[in-house]
């Protein structure tokens, strides 16, 4: 796995955090496992990363939101609002609207596309922030940028917690993220692992 440090190093009230100090965070509480995995995709990989297992617990996930909202305002980023993807995105998104003092509001599937459901509304010239737990590819953070500017919305920048792409996920907006990992996946007849006998287990979503 290759991995990169986020925006600079990370401040928060307790002092400096670097992509090392993430990467213990995540292996402490288990978000971030080592082994064999044959991912979804039906890939083969060293890693699986589950971002909901960090934030089981609910001060390190204010932690990690309050270091990214920093990122943010060392950027000038300001927002009315935060808007995230269900089901991943919706306590980052929540933490990082605590953060900021701004409002929290999140997309969710209907006939499999995301949408803005219980009342909730974007004005239009209103700025949001999109949040998102991690991103490989991009595609739910997209269609909930779609949803903020179909609706005359302004998108800010995208805050996710971990890049899992690299910096290679192509979005219309910043990204700012606390770390970016680019996972080595090989397919199941090269993978190295498969060829010295090892079984892959199946970690699920």
């Amino acid at each position: 796995m290759k991995v990169l440090a986020g925006r600079g190093d990370v401040g928060y009230a307790a002092g400096s955090m670097k992509a090392v100090d993430i990467l213990d965070i995540l292996r402490k509480t288990n978000a971030l496992l080592s082994g064999h995995f044959e991912l979804r995709s039906g890939l083969h990989s060293d890693q699986f990363f589950q971002c909901a297992h960090v934030l089981r617990f609910p001060d390190i996930a204010e932690k990690l939101c309050r270091a990214l909202v920093e990122n943010l305002r060392k950027a000038g980023v300001a927002a009315d609002g935060v808007i995230a993807p269900a089901l991943g995105g919706i306590v980052v998104g929540h933490e990082i609207a605590r953060a900021m003092g701004a409002l929290s509001i999140f997309a969710e599937k209907k006939d499999d596309k995301l949408v803005l459901r219980r009342g909730f509304v974007i004005d239009k010239g209103q700025r949001f922030v999109v949040a998102e737990d991690v991103i490989t590819r991009g595609g739910r953070v997209q269609e909930t940028i779609d949803i903020v500017e179909e609706a005359g919305g302004i998108v800010a920048a995208v805050a996710v917690l971990v890049d899992r792409s690299g910096g290679k996920a192509k979005l219309p907006h910043s990204v700012f993220s606390l770390l970016q990992m680019e996972p080595v996946t090989w397919k199941s007849a090269e993978c190295p692992l498969c060829a010295k006998g090892d079984t892959p287990v199946h970690p699920g979503s």
